[in-house]
């Protein structure tokens, strides 16, 4: 089930996606189409509309339910916690004056100040790229294989974490084949999913986390903290593929392999999680080169 609300859509958009979709009113648009229907009609809105927004609510697996996609709006989805949330503009605000004048409140004085110190003051960017290899595709009853974070402070790699897990039953063979991880290195390099884990959140700590469908890691994450007797991890996430679904037209997928092609990254083909973890970053670098 998908939702499509499009403004100022020209009318050769509207008559092609009036061909699968059945619109219920002016600019809304609902069907049932598979994925790769979906993906083709949000290109040629994305390509087509160009003084018009576009929103695209549709069914998925995650906890919701659902995700947004949007196109030249304002209100933008964000990562609260594992839950997508619609972020809603904040009002203009007016320029801070120069010199306080009488009248201001102390409320409006300290904002002011805040506001002051801030921009003398350089941050420090601080965030975990994260990836996990994983034994399939179902949080519920496959396992997490193995563990891979970069630690990125003001465009640095500062720290490295990998752990292979030994996994509490056969490795799938098809999965021995994609990553290379065998049985047998997994009895020589491989810890406890406890301790891989805790290991894993202790280096987190409560840095904002980055990933490629982050939401596939953090389901799986949660699995392991559920089974093991951990507190959820609450650190804040970006996802970098609803960041190149708004900033990148033209690919045939959006998968990350698509993109490191799109953008002549070097190519990951050992599928292990740290080298995930170094194309992950490269693609975050080019998706805020125009920030």
């Amino acid at each position: 089930m998908i939702v499509l609300a499009m403004t100022d859509c020209p009318p050769r958009l509207r008559g092609d996606i009036s061909k699968w979709l059945c619109e219920i009113n002016t600019g809304v648009y609902v069907g049932n189409v598979s994925a790769r229907v979906r993906e083709e009609l949000w290109s040629r809105v994305c390509k087509n509309l160009k003084n018009g927004r576009a929103t695209l609510v549709y069914s998925s697996n995650g906890e919701q339910k659902m995700e947004f996609r949007v196109h030249n709006t304002s209100w933008t989805p964000v990562d609260f916690d594992g839950i997508t949330l619609m972020r809603r503009p904040l009002p203009q605000a007016a320029e801070p004056a120069e010199e306080l004048k009488p009248g201001f409140s102390k409320a409006a004085k300290r904002q002011m100040a805040q506001r002051r110190s801030a921009a003398s003051q350089q941050k420090r960017d601080c965030f975990v790229v994260i990836d996990l290899e994983t034994t399939g595709l179902h949080p519920d009853r496959d396992e997490i294989l193995e563990y891979g974070a970069k630690r990125v402070v003001n465009g640095e790699t500062t720290e490295t974490f990998s752990r292979l897990v030994r996994c509490g039953r056969a490795l799938p063979q098809e999965i021995q084949n994609l990553t290379g991880i065998t049985e047998e290195l997994l009895q020589e390099q491989g810890v406890l999913p406890d301790q891989a884990l805790e290991e894993f959140l202790e280096f987190l700590g409560r840095d904002k986390l980055v990933g490629y469908n982050i939401s596939f890691d953090k389901n799986f994450l949660w699995a392991a903290c559920k089974r093991a007797g951990h507190p959820l991890p609450l650190n804040p996430c970006m996802d970098l593929m609803q960041l190149a679904r708004r900033k990148v037209y033209g690919v045939p997928n959006y998968k990350l392999e698509t993109l490191a092609k799109h953008f002549s990254l070097p190519a990951s083909i050992s599928h292990r999680a740290l080298e995930d973890c170094e194309q992950t970053l490269q693609l975050y670098r080019k998706l805020n080169e125009t920030e």
